[in-house]
């Protein structure tokens, strides 16, 4: 930008894309390319468009769209010809602004392209850490610090390099109570002119300034001496410690290949050789496939867990150790208690740390899939050309290891190859994310605009679309007409009553800014944060507390205009025919609420006794449903993450597997009700988790909807992560 090769517009765009537009104020996007266009990308094209260099491109993309759709679909849109001429109009960064808003997954390589032309192919490139030129690089003065990431731990690193330097390394791990012992270890290796490691220094922030005093201004100091650091980053830690030191990160190579040679590398012959069955020699190997397979399903976010553990190799030594016990007992003959060892795996060395119980489902699915008898025949695999080598040695399994690809395909965990592109995609927006988070927040928009007069300009827009405040008394009037003490009137109260708070504290925020903005009042600190997240795009912090989490504030406010219109016409209209489940601030209250209605319409019926059943229904839109239900209620709007719906008028439908680059699926309207009398659903049915949001955890699950499988397979959909999201942003 200082060379004046990129405009302060542009770079706006790359860092943000569309997220400060509304959906319901901007251009629509045409019904044909709904199933491939998201509205995420829709609103980035929007913004993309307000460049002179893409004015034409929204006009572009509705009147070629199938030549765009096939450059979407392509695996790597970058390497291949633009839509348009635009690979001979555009420079590098303005590729990278149309891959970006296109298809984010892709930013990434993207970018390297573009570094790579700007800086040189050697910043756009992989470093491989070299501790060794690092330590030549240090000195008695100067701290080493790690910051960690998940998975990753240098100390076996830091440990070898000062046995290969002849020097002894002595290490402290950080917590409540350890500041005596790591003052007294730091003294002593001064003095000694040995190393010494602080293992997760973020558990120990108060020690940080003195430690550093110590090794910086203590006079007599061995030049062989060294001070290491680990730690997670912290938004307390020292600052004079991160300007003092040589920071780096440490993250282990990912994938199979790598995660099987760390765990072999742990393992000796006599392990190999602790039973003469050839079935535990396949047990060792399965179960280091399975510890590499929990550990590498964390990359995929949700999809892969949906809180991310800390499996480590504690975890694979226990249940190694129980196996080999487990054997002892058998005596001679090979007898294995299959419960006993999937129990042991997924509610004991595993599972006891597992505390989601979809987490915990989707580790007993594991279980149950491989470890059995047929894990021992010739044909069984892991995935396709994923077999369990026969081998007697711990050298021929390093070597069957060292012939494995070094790239996997998210089918190996079991999952569907569009994880891979949830991941590119989550990895390029947390980036994006981090940038906007640095940017300063003393500077102008570009083209002389300042940061006040864009906000004070998107305030006005916002009052001008903000809906009206409820006037109690019409609020009473409208429920007693629909009978105020019916349980999903009730509801519907409550759910107005935080609607109009959400009204009020936006209202009396962008009144109070632009007042501010002009001067009239004094810019508080939550003044001052609405202005800073309006003008990254983002939902101030008053306002999601009292609200609902969103991506952007573009679709915040969308979705308080969505919101606020079902409670209006529900209110005021009367009960609709099919509810936006999306659109409550307490979804599983109305579901609740919906179950004390029926209960009450059945004599002997009790509330502990009745459960929530679901059929899907052959109705796609809610436009298509002319009538409320007989009893329970109709509910839309749900997407399928992880898979597809496939829709059929005869038969209804089934979860299939999703279409090539399209993450979320539409699911047709729903028939929700209870039933004291549930029926078992057997193999044809897969128990879907419904979320509110694509962060899947206690807090943002309702409840669970049972889908029509055509494989009679439940265990295939739950490794694949399948869910259903109230909304994917």
């Amino acid at each position: 930008m200082q060379k004046g090769n990129v405009k302060p517009s542009e770079f706006q765009v790359l860092i943000k894309g569309g997220a400060a537009l509304d959906m319901n104020a901007v251009e629509p996007r045409p019904d044909k390319m709904k199933k491939w266009l998201t509205d995420m990308t829709w609103l980035n094209l929007v913004e993309l468009s307000k460049l002179a260099h893409f004015s034409q491109v929204l006009r572009q993309v509705v009147s070629n769209d199938k030549t765009w759709y096939n450059w979407f679909l392509s695996d790597a849109p970058e390497e291949v010809t633009f839509p348009e001429a635009y690979s001979t109009t555009l420079d590098t960064f303005k590729k990278l602004l149309l891959v970006r808003s296109f298809a984010p997954d892709r930013t990434l390589p993207m970018a390297k392209k573009y570094i790579g032309e700007s800086l040189g192919v050697q910043y756009a490139e992989g470093y491989i850490l070299n501790l060794e030129a690092m330590w030549q690089e240090s000195d008695k003065r100067t701290p080493l610090v790690c910051f960690l990431s998940m998975g990753s731990d240098p100390t076996d690193n830091i440990l070898s390099l000062a046995k290969k330097q002849n020097t002894v390394c002595g290490t402290i791990s950080m917590g409540q109570g350890q500041e005596v012992h790591a003052r007294r270890l730091l003294q002593q290796s001064q003095q000694e002119g040995r190393w010494i490691l602080l293992q997760n220094c973020h558990l120990g922030l108060g020690f940080l300034e003195e430690m550093l005093d110590t090794v910086t201004q203590t006079e007599q100091v061995a030049d062989a001496f060294r001070c290491w650091l680990t730690t997670e980053p912290h938004p307390q830690f020292s600052i004079n410690v991160l300007q003092s030191s040589i920071k780096y990160t440490f993250e282990p190579p990912q994938g199979v290949k790598a995660g099987l040679k760390r765990t072999f590398a742990g393992l000796t012959q006599e392990v190999v050789d602790v039973s003469n069955f050839f079935e535990w020699k396949v047990m060792l190997y399965t179960v280091a496939f399975l510890h590499t397979t929990v550990q590498e399903r964390r990359k995929f976010g949700p999809l892969g867990w949906n809180i991310p553990y800390e499996f480590n190799q504690s975890d694979f030594s226990a249940t190694i150790q129980f196996i080999q016990n487990h054997m002892d007992e058998m005596g001679s003959k090979w007898n294995v208690s299959w419960p006993t060892v999937r129990y042991m795996i997924g509610e004991v060395h595993y599972g006891g740390r597992v505390t989601d119980d979809f987490d915990k489902r989707l580790l007993n699915t594991y279980t149950r899939v491989w470890f059995l008898d047929n894990m021992f025949t010739e044909k069984f695999e892991f995935a396709p050309n994923y077999k369990i080598p026969r081998c007697k040695t711990i050298q021929e399994f390093r070597t069957h290891v060292e012939s494995m690809s070094l790239f996997d395909s998210p089918n190996v965990f079991g999952l569907h190859p569009n994880a891979d592109i949830t991941y590119q995609k989550n990895t390029a927006d947390s980036i994006l994310a981090t940038i906007v988070n640095i940017q300063p927040k003393d500077a102008g928009a570009g083209g002389g605009e300042t940061r006040e007069s864009v906000v004070y300009r998107q305030c006005d827009d916002m009052l001008s679309k903000l809906p009206e405040d409820y006037i109690p008394h019409e609020v009473r009037g409208a429920l007693q007409k629909q009978g105020a003490l019916q349980p999903l009137n009730i509801f519907l109260k409550q759910e107005v009553d935080r609607m109009q708070r959400v009204i009020s504290v936006v209202r009396n925020t962008l009144k109070d800014l632009k007042l501010a903005i002009d001067g009239t009042i004094i810019m508080n600190e939550n003044l001052k944060d609405a202005l800073d997240n309006i003008y990254d795009a983002r939902v101030p912090a008053t306002w999601r507390k009292v609200s609902w989490d969103s991506a952007t504030l573009g679709f915040w406010f969308s979705d308080l205009l969505d919101r606020n219109q079902q409670f209006f016409t529900w209110l005021f209209s009367g009960r609709p025919n099919v509810f936006w489940l999306t659109g409550f601030f307490n979804p599983q209250g109305f579901l609740t609420a919906m179950r004390q209605e029926i209960t009450r319409n059945h004599k002997g019926w009790s509330l502990d006794n009745v459960v929530l059943a679901n059929d899907v229904m052959k109705v796609a839109t809610k436009e298509e449903v002319t009538s409320a239900p007989s009893e329970g209620v109709y509910i839309y709007g749900l997407k399928v993450d992880g898979a597809a719906w496939r829709m059929s008028r005869e038969k209804g439908g089934h979860l299939a597997d999703p279409p090539p680059k399209q993450l979320y699926s539409d699911l047709p309207v729903v028939h929700v009700y209870a039933t004291n009398e549930p029926k078992p659903l057997g193999n044809s049915y897969y128990v879907c988790p419904v979320y509110k949001k694509p962060r899947r955890t206690d807090l943002t699950y309702i409840f669970s909807l049972s889908l029509k499988i055509n494989n009679n397979n439940p265990d295939f959909w739950c490794l694949r992560g399948v869910a259903l999201l109230c909304d994917t942003k």
